[in-house]
């Protein structure tokens, strides 16, 4: 991982400047008799090789901040779709891994000199590589299979370095995703950080969840063996991954996916008290028994007292259309800015279509549903950007609502039609009447 601020800085700083050179030889190109549309065409597929190639090798916060983007890829319009889902998706399983020379150096920094006498066997090739670490398959002592997760050497570096610069680019970047709030989710990762670097912390969260979901029929989450600060060592599960469903799944499966993924999403924070936060396909898998296997406990919301209840009565009111009451409580909770003069048949105009997937027994969560969202919210001249400026979202929601935002993200990029309304009514407290 390069851990130099002035190396990543000038890898960052050529995504704007590679696409700006870009679009002017795409103009000489028109002038060469190419059409606007293969000429777009063009553009995008190599912006978005680009894209993949700067934020994957660099790893860190870059890397991260691509896999928090990819899930929301679902409202990109379709025109400039196909090249960034390709090139995003990568970034939700694979990067380039480091030398095994440097993996067991972290090894025995962590676990001891005589790591190597904690396994049976051990690979050196690594699974799967993600933002901050990289994952080996193993055999533990007893004789479990295991994944032992390591971290990147010069991590903690490369995040603040990242974070730093790419705040810099936020408007560039909020040109890939439409209707997407990308500086709040840059401050977000930012804020997050020593949390996704602390893996003993990490460990505690999975420790968690596994105990919260032991003997599930329909969620499984891998349980620890062994921790340390920058080693999490837990079960290994074989599964189908998440992006591969959305690839190539059949309609029977990315249902029952889609199902799964939202009653553990909305269950979580009554059952554990906690809300898994990075919910992007390559921490998803489906075992060969169909349960939901859950992975990377890095980000985590916690919530002692669940969701709270007046999200739920919010979003009935909104689905109802009783807006007078629904202005009245955003106001009270925060959800208002000071001093605004906001009509409440506006708030609700604003809300309600966001609450579309509840208003029947089941719903189909489509890209071109997402795309039309998020072209409401987004378009400048409208009546809803407009609204949604004197709207505010209190720090403590953000995450909450990032975090469903991006569910709904990947359950539109599975074209799962599922019953939302049953699953929101029996764990979302205050939606039922």
């Amino acid at each position: 991982m390069p851990r130099k601020g002035a190396a990543r800085t000038a890898k960052l700083a050529s995504i704007p400047l590679g696409i700006a050179g870009r679009a002017v030889g795409g103009w000489g190109r028109r002038l060469t008799g190419q059409s606007a549309e293969e000429v777009s065409a063009t553009l995008s597929a190599k912006a978005a090789e680009q894209l993949f190639e700067v934020l994957g090798s660099l790893k860190g916060g870059a890397m991260k901040f691509g896999q928090a983007l990819s899930v929301f890829e679902a409202a990109v319009p379709d025109e400039m779709a196909a090249p960034y889902r390709e090139a995003l998706t990568k970034l939700q399983s694979g990067a380039p891994p480091m030398p095994a020379r440097q993996t067991h150096r972290v090894l025995a920094e962590q676990l001891g000199r005589s790591w190597t006498s904690r396994f049976a066997e051990f690979d050196d090739v690594p699974a799967a590589a993600a933002s901050i670490g990289q994952v080996h398959r193993g055999v533990w002592h007893d004789g479990r299979e295991v994944a032992v997760k390591v971290q990147y050497p010069g991590a903690d570096e490369a995040l603040r370095s990242d974070l730093r610069q790419l705040q810099r680019f936020s408007r560039l970047f909020q040109a890939f995703v439409p209707g997407t709030e990308v500086k709040p989710l840059l401050a977000e990762l930012a804020a997050r950080m020593n949390e996704e670097l602390d893996y003993l912390a990490e460990a505690d969260n999975q420790r968690a969840f596994a105990k919260s979901y032991a003997g599930d029929p329909e969620v499984l989450i891998p349980r620890v063996v062994a921790s340390a600060p920058k080693v999490v060592i837990s079960e290994w599960v074989t599964g189908i991954p998440l992006a591969k469903i959305i690839a190539s799944g059949d309609t029977k499966t990315r249902n029952e996916v889609g199902r799964l993924l939202t009653e553990f999403h909305y269950s979580s924070p009554q059952r554990a008290h906690l809300l898994h936060s990075d919910p992007h396909p390559g921490n998803f898998m489906l075992t060969e028994d169909g349960r939901l296997c859950v992975l990377d406990f890095g980000g985590v919301a916690r919530l002692p007292h669940g969701i709270p209840s007046h999200f739920g009565e919010m979003t009935r009111l909104a689905l109802e259309g009783r807006s007078a009451e629904l202005m009245q409580l955003l106001r009270e909770w925060g959800f208002v800015r000071p001093g605004t003069e906001l009509s409440a048949e506006d708030v609700l105009a604003y809300l309600a279509p966001f609450t579309e997937p509840l208003a029947s027994e089941t719903f189909h969560f489509t890209r071109r549903w997402l795309q039309k969202q998020a072209g409401r919210v987004g378009d400048t001249r409208g009546r809803d950007f407009q609204t949604s400026r004197s709207l505010n979202l209190p720090p403590e929601y953000l995450m909450i609502h990032r975090v469903t935002a991006g569910s709904t993200g990947i359950l539109c990029q599975l074209d799962a039609e599922i019953p939302a309304r049953a699953i929101v009514e029996r764990w979302q407290p205050g939606f039922a009447a």
